[in-house]
């Protein structure tokens, strides 16, 4: 009976400790490197061109405050994005999503290097053909043997 009792008080114990360690576990506290990964993808709502994980004014520091709080409730990176997009508009995102008429800044970069390419590829091909021959060839002669007799004399005629 006795061992039966410490049986079911040192169960009673594992089961305690199990779930202690167990909601421990769960309550997670993000680090700062996980931080600045989500606020890496936005950029500071007061200063132009800043990314939010290097700006140090007050606003981003409360940006980032939020960040972690919402990754310590388990929200996602892209559920945050989509949170401060759907507050502040897309001007947050350090990089602009690929749709619509922002795909053109994905896409003209590509056109501009395949354009070059092309016209290179055209100056190169107009330089081959007309390039000259290094060696100039004399024309070949063609002057009968009788013209030839015929300039002779008139040659020693004239000295």
């Amino acid at each position: 009976m006795k061992y039966k009792l410490l049986l079911v008080l040192l169960s009673l114990f594992a089961v305690f400790f199990v779930a202690t360690v167990v909601a421990y576990a769960q309550e997670k506290n993000p680090t700062d490197d996980e931080v600045n990964a989500v606020a890496k993808k936005l950029y500071c709502p007061v200063c132009p061109n800043t990314p939010l994980d290097v700006c140090e004014t007050k606003a981003c520091e409360d940006w980032r405050a939020q960040i972690r709080d919402q990754l310590s409730a388990g929200w996602s990176e892209q559920q945050i994005i989509d949170y401060f997009v759907a507050q502040y508009g897309e001007r947050v995102l350090a990089e602009p999503q690929r749709s619509g008429f922002t795909s053109l800044v994905w896409m003209l970069p590509v056109l501009a290097v395949l354009f070059g390419v092309v016209l290179v590829w055209q100056v190169l091909k107009n330089w081959r053909s007309v390039r000259k021959p290094l060696v100039n060839n004399p024309p070949s002669a063609s002057v009968s043997p009788e013209a030839i007799a015929r300039i002779e004399k008139e040659l020693r005629e004239m000295k």
